[in-house]
């Protein structure tokens, strides 16, 4: 007997005989038949996200298989419905197929070709009902106006609220993370949500700009400063004025200019090359590094002051590693933004899928992510790439975890976008997953994870 969680598998056939013979088999193997001796009873009962499979006879009175079909499609294109035809009727099956059935089975059928097809077909249902609630969740997520920091881990919900509460108030910040992980997201994040969301936000990335032109892209110049300053030029500074300024990569900035910004920090007033006089500034500072700043200022490489001026608040942004259920999530988001930007048809994702992209090591966080869901919707659909694939080129050094590690983080991230769906209500996803209460409240400590925590959830930026 199959472990099946007792799917319902609807069996619409104006036959008797045939229907108690197909609910027996079905019943068998582990299925919960739902039996209907029509098709008008049969579209009144099918509810809506129905998690199994449809399967009729063709010739019945009244509304027949092939108009059945047709109405299915056009109610829920993604659900799998199996036509019974009749022997050698190949054209019916024929046209059956192009109007969008999952499969056929042709009388007289053996018991085993019948649950051999539901079970393909379920399989496929529970992929397109997994991705339609991910973009469900992403569309909720996506409501909200501004940089959106998708995901549902507890690293990225508590940097969620930090930045829902920095934002409100007036104070630099110090983001900390690795490359790739969003730190610019989060900065505009916390831009977007401040009372300076309509001023300027100005992105400056320090390792970027030649050090003999930096002082003159932040602080500006008069005309004649400097040989080749043939006129004014206001700096980024002084162009965030009342908005605010990025400044990426603070650890690459020359020492010798890091005395200047901390006193521009100090007093909010900037001096431009060639001038004696000072421009007030009304702006905030977030700086971010992907290095230790306490440790390089003690090393020397970092000025000690600046580093405790611009150490007021500190936001961590967690790497993908340390969020792993919230892969598959940003991996649908990505390829979603690529689809629309592309005008191709995003691939669906599988669980071979899922369980590459979390077994991948994701050495550039985020950023890497993305490059692999728009290299996914490019090439996948039409080159018949696997995301093992195209993981694979993307570093072919992956240092994929060890089995167990893939198997209990596989089995965390399920568990925690059935907490999402059914929002911690324990009864339901028992039955999804198919578990007793005992066992999924015993994984539900094994990873940390909490219902209660998900039964008033606040959708996230």
């Amino acid at each position: 007997m199959h472990e099946t969680s007792a799917i319902p598998v609807m069996l619409v056939d104006d036959e008797a005989h045939l229907r108690i013979t197909a609910s027996q088999t079905l019943e068998l193997a582990g299925y919960a038949p739902d039996v209907h001796e029509s098709a008008e009873s049969a579209l009144a009962a099918l509810s809506t996200d129905f998690p199994g499979v449809l399967v009729s006879d063709i010739r019945m009175p009244g509304m027949d298989g092939m108009a059945l079909l047709r109405e299915i499609r056009h109610r829920d294109p993604d659900l799998p419905v199996v036509l019974i035809t009749g022997h050698g009727d190949i054209s019916t099956a024929v046209e059956a197929m192009r109007d969008g059935a999952w499969d056929f089975l042709e009388k007289p059928f053996a018991g085993e070709r019948l649950v051999e097809v539901v079970r393909r077909g379920i399989e496929k249902r529970r992929l397109s009902l997994e991705n339609r609630h991910l973009k469900a969740e992403l569309e909720a997520q996506q409501s909200t106006p501004g940089p959106r920091l998708v995901g549902r881990a507890p690293a990225i919900q508590q940097l969620a609220s930090m930045v829902q509460r920095i934002s409100q108030v007036e104070t630099d910040v110090l983001l900390y993370g690795e490359t790739g992980t969003g730190k610019d997201l989060v900065a505009r994040a916390v831009h977007e949500r401040s009372s300076r969301g309509g001023k300027p936000f100005v992105a400056i990335n320090c390792g970027a700009v030649p050090e003999s032109t930096i002082e003159s892209e932040l602080f500006g110049h008069e005309k004649g400063a400097f040989t080749g300053a043939v006129e004014r030029r206001v700096g980024k500074f002084e162009h965030a004025n009342g908005g605010t300024v990025f400044l990426d990569e603070i650890e690459s900035m020359p020492l010798s200019l890091q005395v200047k910004l901390l006193r521009v920090l100090q007093e909010r007033a900037v001096e431009r090359l060639g001038s004696n006089d000072l421009v007030t500034l009304d702006i905030r500072v977030i700086a971010a590094t992907k290095t230790d700043l306490k440790l390089a200022a003690e090393a020397g490489q970092f000025r000690e002051d600046l580093y405790y001026r611009l150490n007021v608040v500190t936001l961590p942004i967690p790497s993908l590693r340390e969020r792993r259920e919230d892969i598959p999530l940003l991996f649908q988001h990505f390829v979603a933004v690529s689809a629309s930007r592309s005008g191709l048809e995003a691939p669906p994702l599988d669980s071979q899928g899922v369980s590459a992209l979390l077994a991948h090591d994701w050495p550039g966080n985020v950023r890497e992510l993305r490059n692999v869901a728009e290299r996914y919707v490019l090439l996948g659909a039409t080159c018949d790439y696997s995301l093992e694939t195209l993981l694979q080129g993307a570093h072919k050094d992956n240092g994929d975890l060890p089995l167990a590690q893939q198997v209990e983080v596989f089995e965390k991230s399920v568990i925690n976008q059935a907490l999402v769906r059914y929002q911690g209500c324990v009864t339901d996803i028992c039955d999804r997953l198919g578990v007793p209460r005992k066992t999924l409240y015993d994984k539900l400590k094994k990873h940390g994870l909490k219902a209660e925590d998900y039964r008033h959830i606040v959708e996230t930026e």
